[in-house]
């Protein structure tokens, strides 16, 4: 006989019983600090507030806000009563929300100020949106979320819930159409927590600074959900700032930090890199995309561990993990698959790869999505005899440890040459003269496809100069057949390199 799906716990509940008074959240703006019994009421007024708008198990809320309190309140009192939160990425257009919110039927929408004017915009589409509450400030008919403090701390008629049952919705870029909505169960949010902690060592002494934005599976998954598991402390930050991230390593007392390789790089050339302290850090890893051999090197001259990440939106965030002592020895390798996860790689005719050759990273494990939100077709193919095909390319060393080569997308065939544009990235920055870089295979009558380079770079910078020091690095096949040179390269909304801009030619040249 199949047993029923396991339960789904109240979180907040469990860790304000089991650590009250310990420091749970704080937020950076303001230098408030709330103990793990305080967020747990304030959360079940949340929640108590959400069923006052008429939302129950199963309804969508939807958020279109910057990193705020209210959404840490919200990211933990809707599972509380069974709703699934509808995570809005403010880096879309209005157009493209349009159909997003239309596609997910949310019954609540929640906003911060900042969205104000998007929100106005939208209002006329919607159609089973019944209440728009304001966090901060409400126009003319909408609610405002400050009206949750007159509600109830306690908690009653908590409904059934399992693992099976949805957390939220999470959306991928997607190379064309609508965005897809990875549904994050209460198992794989659970899941990701358990091979987070148990893989990577998080414990209640820990602290780390939530800066990657909340509608990003990186947001809440890397760090922010494992601390609540163990009982350590956020610190709610509104997004990247460079000086800010300092202040944050050298007297918040963070232990461990996230970011994406652009983000590491304005670090590392901010005017307080030589002298900051990073002595408190005990984990620092990249996420997002491969990290250059530089940004590692400068860390690693720190006296810092610096390690590489790996995760996906249909993966609930974190998979793999590199032991100290190989950080070194195994340059480029993001680790072992973690705890309760699986991983291969396959050719392109779905065998197998053997060792140190090159296939598409496929995972499964109890962390993977549920599938895609109304989207039956994207899900089967997506998820296939219980494996995710990410769509990565990854190579399988003959200790077991993986290193990620990049999207199987941004991979470029010239003369039948596979070509890699991470490799290509990591010479370039190489170079003294280059800041920012980023390669895209654009097509070619004679070689298929060649590299075209986009980089941002400091005076006394030397084309001639610069391609001499690449064509003593790299193959032939390799060599960027353009060099473009920008003032800023576009990012995505986590701060990654957008391709896909620089894919289309909409960047001046």
């Amino acid at each position: 006989m199949k047993q029923s799906s396991h339960y789904a716990t109240d979180w907040l509940d469990k860790r304000a019983k089991l650590t009250p008074d310990r420091t749970a959240l704080i937020d950076y703006a303001s230098g408030s600090e709330t103990s793990y019994a305080e967020w747990n009421r304030r959360v079940n007024q949340a929640a108590n507030y959400l069923r006052s708008l008429g939302v129950t198990k199963g309804d969508r809320v939807a958020v279109y806000a910057s990193n705020r309190p209210e959404y840490l309140d919200l990211f933990w009192a809707a599972p509380k009563i069974g709703a699934v939160l509808q995570n809005l990425n403010w880096r879309l257009t209005v157009h493209e929300l349009i159909s997003i919110v239309e596609s997910g039927e949310p019954c609540v929408l929640v906003y911060s100020e900042d969205w104000r004017a998007q929100v106005v915009e939208l209002k006329p589409t919607f159609t089973t949106v019944k209440h728009v509450v304001a966090m901060t400030n409400p126009g003319q008919g909408e609610r405002d979320f400050a009206e949750r403090d007159a509600m109830s701390a306690v908690l009653e008629d908590i409904p059934d819930l399992d693992m099976d049952d949805p957390w939220g919705i999470y959306y991928t870029g997607g190379t064309t159409g609508l965005p897809k909505g990875a549904v994050v169960t209460h198992g794989n949010v659970t899941w990701n927590s358990v091979n987070t902690i148990t893989s990577w060592g998080i414990n209640g002494q820990h602290k780390a600074a939530v800066q990657l934005p909340f509608f990003h599976i990186g947001g809440p998954m890397i760090f922010m959900v494992p601390l609540v598991h163990a009982g350590g402390t956020n610190i709610l930050c509104s997004g990247f700032d460079p000086d800010e991230t300092f202040d944050l390593v050298e007297h918040s007392g963070i232990t461990h930090y996230v970011a994406v390789p652009t983000m590491f790089q304005m670090l590392q050339e901010h005017p307080r890199w030589d002298q900051a302290d990073f002595s408190k850090l005990e984990l620092v890893i990249s996420g997002g995309a491969p990290c250059p051999l530089p940004i590692m090197e400068k860390f690693w001259a720190r006296g810092i561990d610096f390690k590489m990440g790996y995760g996906l939106t249909e993966a609930s965030g974190n998979n793999f993990w590199l032991p100290q002592e190989l950080v070194r020895k195994k340059i480029g390798s993001v680790g072992y698959p973690i705890f309760h996860i699986d991983m291969k790689t396959i050719h392109e005719d779905g065998s197998d790869c053997k060792d140190g050759e090159a296939g598409e990273l496929l995972i499964r494990g109890p962390h993977v999505m549920a599938g895609y939100w109304r989207n039956p077709e994207a899900t089967t193919d997506t998820i296939r005899d219980g494996w995710l095909h990410t769509g990565d390319t990854a190579v399988r060393d003959e200790d077991g440890c993986f290193s990620i080569l990049g999207r199987s997308k941004e991979m470029f065939i010239s003369g039948g040459e596979n070509v890699y544009p991470a490799e290509i990235e990591s010479v370039l920055l190489a170079h003294p003269e280059v800041l920012e870089a980023a390669v895209v295979g654009v097509p070619n009558e004679t070689w298929g496809e060649v590299g075209r380079a986009y980089v941002v770079v400091s005076d006394g910078y030397d084309e001639e100069n610069l391609r001499t020091f690449l064509g003593e690095r790299l193959a032939r096949y390799k060599l960027p057949r353009k060099i473009v040179v920008l003032e800023a390269l576009p990012l995505t909304a986590i701060g990654k390199i957008d391709k896909k801009l620089l894919e289309s030619k909409e960047v001046t040249e």
